[in-house]
């Protein structure tokens, strides 16, 4: 078990230097992070809106974090390329976040062409029933791409590294919480890039 924490402490402090220098994307992932735990306490009551949370505001505000605000060009504080990161990225790196929202938007698309999904639901007769449908998919994804992923770094490294990602992934939650709450209040006083990021493990 030590090991697996270990490979787990590594794998978040490698994140956390690689991919998190903004203070705005800290402060989205902050958002991003506070709105998944309110869909992880949905999902006991209601999956599909568990899910529209967590697609419709933690996905996006975390994404358009990495997407928009985090510097792409040469990282000097940990002396490593934009495209070394992209290499070495043990999750999802940019190039697979981009084909994972591409399929998060076709969803929509897919229900509203085809309201039974090739025989999957029950033709929607209403607004409702169409955002449930959509919801209830991306429900799949969401769960799909966890799973897709984790089975490939089996084969990619080995099955600790890949169960080791799936809690990360499935944690990152509370870990973001817990190191980005003052993110908001640093970028309040202009500072747009975290000056300690990569200093202390």
């Amino acid at each position: 078990m030590k090991d697996f924490f270990d490979a787990l402490q590594t794998q978040r402090w490698d994140d956390h230097r690689y991919y998190h220098h903004s203070r705005i994307n800290q402060t989205l992932h902050l958002v991003s992070a506070i709105s998944f735990v309110i869909a992880y306490v949905m999902l006991w009551f209601d999956p599909v809106i568990s899910a529209l949370i967590a697609w419709l505001v933690s996905m996006t505000s975390r994404q358009a974090g990495h997407f928009f605000f985090e510097p792409k060009g040469y990282d000097h504080v940990n002396q490593a390329t934009h495209e070394y990161k992209e290499d070495i990225k043990v999750g999802y790196n940019l190039r697979r976040k981009v084909v994972l929202m591409a399929l998060w938007a076709l969803v929509p698309v897919l229900v509203w062409i085809d309201p039974s999904v090739l025989g999957l639901f029950e033709p929607h007769h209403d607004n409702v029933g169409y955002i449930r449908h959509v919801g209830t998919l991306w429900l799949g994804l969401g769960i799909g791409g966890l799973l897709f992923r984790t089975v490939h770094l089996f084969f990619l490294q080995d099955i600790q590294t890949g169960l080791v990602w799936a809690t990360k992934i499935l944690t990152d939650p509370f870990h973001d919480i817990k190191l980005y709450h003052k993110a908001p209040f640093y970028l309040l006083k202009g500072q747009l890039i975290d000056p300690g990021v990569g200093q202390h493990r």
